[in-house]
């Protein structure tokens, strides 16, 4: 099993970052592992503490339409370039966490997403220890790991507002987690279900992006500075489908896990 780095508070109220083990307990770093941070001799046992989302980004970009499926279930073609958009950090949710049916909405959709966490350089390969104007090579170094993201969508003030700020940006609208992994496959599969259902929603191989990992973060480069600890979302496959107050979502990808959440009024 691959290693498993989280975010967590303690039941006296501190927030650390670190190692989740095979017992549950967690080691703690003394920095974000994406800045340099080590382990201490510092142990929380299990039961002593709640999963945090993983990190705490400046900013979360994310990116529309680009699995080719998606693009034609919704009635559009694959954009020439990649389209990005911004959700506010204060959209986060750990995996349980509660999605808040907002009141000027009518219908908010699913869409179980890769979510990419952004790190920083090794010495010499780039100065400062943020990211612009990246090469793809160079993209891919900066890529500190992978978690899993659900860019929950206010489908009817998408259309209604013409731009997504709104329908994207609710409080409670990006469930991240539950833990970041350093490694993933790039044949690695992702699938969204729907409350007790053993058949997904969604299904697909992130191979099947149109823009690949290295070139997204290329791309978002070249107009914003990417800070350690970003995160980009890289689009959702076809499936995309309308939730309820006391819906149950679930999005799995091989090698990470799964995030759960439910639906409240």
């Amino acid at each position: 099993m691959a290693q498993r780095y989280v975010r967590v508070r303690t039941n006296q109220k501190q927030v650390y970052y670190g190692l989740l083990r095979l017992d549950r307990s967690v080691g703690v770093f003394d920095a974000p592992p994406w800045l340099g941070g080590q382990l201490t001799d510092i142990d929380i046992k299990p039961d002593t503490y709640s999963l945090l989302p993983p990190c705490a980004p400046s900013k979360i970009v994310a990116v529309g339409k680009n699995y080719l499926k998606h693009a034609v279930e919704m009635g559009t073609p694959v954009p020439r370039e990649p389209l990005i958009f911004l959700k506010p950090s204060t959209s986060i949710i750990g995996d349980e966490g509660a999605i808040k049916y907002p009141k000027q909405s009518r219908r908010i959709d699913y869409e179980g997403e890769l979510a990419l966490v952004i790190g920083s350089f090794s010495k010499g390969e780039a100065i400062g220890g943020n990211s612009k104007d990246l090469s793809p090579e160079l993209a891919r170094k900066i890529i500190w790991g992978y978690t899993i993201a659900n860019d929950i969508t206010a489908r009817d003030l998408q259309r209604k507002d013409g731009q997504w700020t709104r329908a994207k940006g609710f409080d409670t609208f990006c469930p991240l987690g539950p833990w970041i992994v350093r490694e993933l496959a790039l044949e690695a599969s992702l699938k969204t279900f729907l409350n007790d259902s053993d058949t997904p929603r969604q299904s697909a191989s992130i191979s099947e992006m149109v823009f690949p990992p290295e070139i997204l973060v290329s791309y978002i480069s070249q107009v914003m500075t990417l800070n350690p600890g970003d995160v980009i979302l890289t689009g959702t496959p076809e499936g995309i489908g309308s939730l309820v107050v006391g819906d149950r979502v679930t999005v799995e990808i091989e090698g990470i896990g799964s995030l759960s959440n439910y639906v409240i009024d």
